[in-house]
């Protein structure tokens, strides 16, 4: 009898058998030509995924906090003027990694939890600041599920003159993103989202106005395991296939990666952004006919990588293990604000139709066990609908 739960959390994601084999292979030293060989492609790799050609690629063993930590250590200086569009948790704690920089920072918070900040606030903020160093976005903050106008506001930061920084853990690979043709100075993710692969590698793309800013510089970089003076020629190193050691890589995680970027890659990232917003699509409207709101407070700001309803009338957090009980593994809520009124679900990465549709029938049971009453099999026909509507 099977006994594996399907896990539809934000994060880690369901990971393909070649991921996973990849990850279980022998290790090898991490200045052998073939791993060698594997880190330059994951970079170049890298570049395509974040549509960022000119871009360069930083992968270190670490969280996607600490891609935020490298982000604001590289790029601040103690005094330096940092705006922050904040719609949720995760702008919370990018702010206060400026902060522990030495930046003064000023934030652009969304009215109410679920909501997003105008882009005629944004630019109001910009305008009244008199300069600005850098801006953070955070694509999709995974607390709210809420997806911003990624585009707009970099065209906004770049028209001001501050480097525009973009927290896409929970966006890269998943939500549309188009770092290089967007104006985005630096993006940065982590391995466990989208890019489908087991924690542990922080993710960076840093444009060329980035490297720049870094490069001009008048204090050290206040990080030791941060600076890009250490991680930098390492990056240029692998990528021209010459082994280079700073701090030692995790090897099988980079061989992991490879294979992941090589297959999202051989979907290719139109195919790609497609599919996720196919699979978004139906799982909120199968929320929908079961009756469910919400976190975002308007459709067009609920992300495409994964969907955060507010439990029923008469449901609580209890629902979840009745749900995992039928085989699917969701998250709670994260929101302080929120926190016990709702739940979420992830569908990014390796994600499929039926992994969906799985997901949709595990939630009918779990809402059915808790006595809320829907008609039965209602968002199994909504979500099927959507895919059958192509």
């Amino acid at each position: 009898m099977k006994d594996r739960k399907l896990l539809m959390i934000p994060g880690p994601v369901e990971f393909t058998p070649q991921v996973l084999r990849a990850m279980g292979m022998a290790t090898t030293s991490h200045v052998a030509p073939n791993f060698v060989e594997v880190f330059g492609q994951a970079l170049e790799r890298l570049r395509q995924v974040f549509l960022c050609p000119s871009g360069q690629p930083f992968v270190v063993a670490g969280s996607g906090t600490l891609a935020m930590d490298i982000a604001a250590a590289n790029l601040v200086e103690p005094g330096d003027r940092a705006l922050v569009v904040n719609t949720g948790y995760f702008s919370d704690r990018f702010a206060a990694v400026l902060e522990r920089y030495g930046a003064a920072v000023t934030q652009v918070r969304a009215p109410a939890v679920g909501d997003a900040p105008s882009l005629s606030e944004v630019e109001a903020a910009l305008r009244a600041g008199g300069g600005y160093k850098l801006m953070t976005v955070t694509h999709v903050d995974t607390s709210t599920a809420v997806k911003v106008d990624v585009r707009g506001l970099a065209a906004l930061g770049r028209e001001h003159g501050a480097l525009v920084v973009v927290d896409g853990v929970c966006s890269v690979a998943g939500e549309e993103m188009r770092q290089e043709e967007w104006g985005i100075d630096l993006a940065l993710t982590a391995s466990q989202k989208a890019v489908g692969v087991p924690p542990g590698l922080a993710l960076v793309m840093a444009g060329p106005r980035a490297i720049e800013a870094f490069r001009g510089r008048s204090t050290p970089v206040a990080s030791y395991y941060s600076d890009w003076a250490s991680w930098l020629p390492i990056m240029e190193a692998y990528l021209a296939r010459r082994p280079s050691y700073f701090g030692t890589p995790p090897v099988n995680l980079l061989w992991a990666l490879n294979v992941s970027l090589g297959q999202i890659l051989e979907e290719g990232m139109e195919a790609c952004f497609d599919r996720h917003r196919r699979l978004s699509t139906a799982l909120k409207a199968a929320i929908r006919a079961l009756g469910m709101e919400q976190v975002p407070v308007r459709p067009e700001l609920g992300a495409t990588t994964l969907t955060a309803p507010y439990y029923p009338e008469g449901v609580d957090r209890a629902v979840l293990g009745q749900i995992k009980q039928a085989g699917v593994i969701l998250a709670g809520g994260l929101h302080p604000v929120i926190k016990g009124r709702y739940f979420r679900i992830g569908h990014m990465g390796a994600v499929t139709e039926s992994d969906v549709l799985a997901t949709v029938g595990a939630i009918e049971k779990g809402l059915a066990q808790a006595g809320y009453q829907f008609p039965a099999g209602a968002g199994l026909i909504a979500a099927q609908a959507t895919f059958t509507a192509g």
